[in-house]
């Protein structure tokens, strides 16, 4: 087990692979599990699961309905935070950024990955909105079931990916005594946020105290 007191790797998303690698082979369910953290227009915090579905040099990406409470607020307020949280390994990582939004053929190529079901559902669902009852998500499930009956199911314009570009990135693990590893990746200042490894000056990394 990776110990973050040992080495500095040079960029946050090695070590983040190797925790994640871990939490894949430990976690009972959804390693890729994470809180996220948005705020609407005038600064309202809430704070939701979702699954990471990608991550690239640039950051960390997920998918979701664009007209629901969280794809609003991300569209009014462009800054998220994500955390995981690996009960088994008693690890977290947190992860703060600005945020934008995936391409369409990033978009298209993961939609077209989930399950038909998944699909269907993505068209059906007015996610956020009130539901009079179950019976009128069923009724939408099943229209657009009867609607793309043949032939491939395509993504809806109000469904895409975001993209969060992280600017601070904290590896924090368990240690006895509350004695815990803190360890801070930052992006130095001037460097862009969704920068390569590539791109000078790079990251920051200091340690701080539990």
């Amino acid at each position: 087990m990776t110990d973050s007191n040992d080495r500095n790797p040079r960029s946050p998303y090695d070590l983040f692979a190797e925790w994640m690698k871990e939490a894949e082979q430990s976690e009972p369910n959804d390693p890729n599990a994470m809180a996220l953290a948005t705020a609407d227009a005038s600064g309202i915090p809430s704070v939701r699961m979702v699954l990471l579905k990608g991550i690239d040099p640039r950051g960390f990406v997920f998918y979701t309905n664009t007209e629901s409470r969280k794809g609003t607020q991300l569209l009014a307020n462009r800054n998220a935070a994500l955390c995981f949280h690996w009960k088994s390994l008693r690890r977290q990582v947190r992860v703060e950024g600005a945020v934008e939004i995936v391409t369409d053929a990033e978009a298209d190529a993961y939609f077209e990955s989930r399950p038909r079901e998944s699909r269907i559902g993505a068209w059906a669902s007015l996610q956020s909105r009130p539901l009079e009852g179950r019976w009128e998500l069923e009724k939408r499930v099943a229209q657009f079931a009867a609607r793309y009956a043949i032939g491939t199911v395509p993504r809806p314009p109000h469904w895409t990916g975001f993209r969060v570009l992280p600017s601070r990135i904290e590896f924090w693990r368990d240690r006895p005594f509350r004695l815990h590893d803190r360890l801070v990746f930052q992006r130095a200042e001037g460097q862009r946020a969704g920068g390569t490894d590539a791109d000078a000056p790079g990251w920051t990394t200091e340690h701080l105290f539990p």
